[in-house]
């Protein structure tokens, strides 16, 4: 018997009808049972209510797994169940058992030793397992067997391939810039001058520089691969910073030369002033000394710029030069300039400020300046007769 409970004259849903409900029923996984619970309930209508109702519901079913047969796992990776369709309790076992069991193999595929080895004879043609596997170009397994090959071949790992571009562009860099130097090295030797008036790719002529670059070119197809214009804008190797960085390199490996023929010997220096062309005054030095052998030699050994022409600023820029190549002044046993005031001079001249520091550098009138004074005024002399 149903209780019904009525409120203002309205009816309304039976109690039981809260337990019966078919969400409340949980789901039966396989391979489990469910034992349901016969506890009644008791239900007592309210106070004046004729009777009451005792209903029984379904109580939660209790889950129980039966063992699993690990020798009937599915060893075929394509057909075995995923492991989360597993209960979470049996996963671990299975894990095990499969371990165990090692890779899979099968007598229905070619891939055995012998299938490998004799592949062409495996049943028939296209519909041979193994040329089912394989594919085409753009197989899986070709894309592996490339992707295997490819890791595999060290000397196509990206490190390796970029390595290489670099000492391919080391190698280049190296052929350029020794054509450079070597054009730098014979115009210097020749007193050439290295750049023209006009450098431009229409010139007619580019300068002695980029000209005899382009004869290597002509006689040499390497060189020609990459100078001027088949070169990098920014790694051709003929700008003035590259050919005066050259200059300088040059000159500091001539002037350590010179050096080392001194050594610690005795040394006179011949000193003279000029104006170059952009009006700015140069000073060349030159050394005379005697070798280990007893050869006299005269070295041109730097030139530098002077600010004025006053006997102090030309002393000190002589003992930098000096002192920057390690020759002691107490080892100058001579001078040599021109017949000016400010070289010459008994008091303030040059020559007097040496002889205070070195006793020993005796100060004699430069012979090629006197040449030049009497050839001076014997012309003039024929021009007024």
């Amino acid at each position: 018997m149903y209780l019904i409970i009525k409120s203002q004259g309205r009816k309304r849903k039976t109690l039981l009808s809260y337990f019966s409900t078919s969400d409340a029923s949980p789901a039966i996984t396989p391979n489990a049972t469910t034992t349901p619970s016969a506890a009644p309930i008791s239900i007592h209508a309210p106070h004046g209510a004729p009777t009451a109702a005792t209903i029984t519901p379904s109580a939660p079913p209790t889950v129980t797994t039966s063992p699993i047969d690990l020798a009937s796992l599915e060893r075929d990776p394509g057909l075995r169940r995923p492991i989360w369709m597993y209960l979470p309790n049996v996963r671990d076992d299975i894990r095990r058992e499969y371990i165990r069991l090692g890779a899979y193999s099968s007598s229905q595929h070619a891939f055995t030793i012998d299938g490998f080895k004799n592949w062409k004879r495996v049943n028939d043609n296209e519909r041979c397992p193994f040329f089912v596997h394989i594919g085409g170009d753009n197989s899986s397994h070709k894309k592996v067997v490339k992707s295997l090959e490819g890791l595999t071949d060290v000397t196509r790992h990206i490190d390796k391939v970029i390595n290489r571009q670099s000492l391919e562009e080391i190698k280049k860099n190296r052929l350029r810039l020794r054509a450079t130097i070597v054009v730098v090295r014979y115009l210097s030797l020749q007193a050439c001058a290295l750049r023209g008036h006009e450098e431009s790719s229409t010139s007619r002529n580019r300068g002695n520089l980029i000209q005899m670059i382009k004869v290597f070119g002509r006689l040499s197809l390497d060189i020609s691969n990459v100078v001027l214009e088949k070169a990098p804008k920014n790694a051709m190797y003929t700008s003035p910073k590259v050919q005066k960085d050259i200059l300088h390199i040059l000159a500091t490996k001539v002037i350590n030369k010179i050096r080392d023929e001194l050594g610690d010997s005795k040394y006179c220096i011949l000193v003279d002033k000029t104006i170059d062309a952009s009006h700015k005054e140069q000073m060349a030095i030159v050394l005379w000394f005697v070798d280990v052998h007893g050869f006299i030699h005269e070295h041109f050994f730097d030139i530098v710029n002077v600010a004025d022409t006053i006997s102090l600023t030309i002393k000190k820029k002589i003992s930098d030069v000096l002192t920057r190549n390690n020759l002691s002044i107490h080892n100058m046993r001579g001078q040599g300039y021109d017949g000016a005031s400010n070289m010459q001079g008994a008091f303030n001249g040059l020559q007097a400020l040496f002889l205070k520091d070195c006793p020993y550098a005796y100060y004699v009138h430069c012979f090629a300046h006197r040449l030049q004074l009497a050839l001076v005024g014997a012309a003039e002399k024929q021009d007024s007769i």
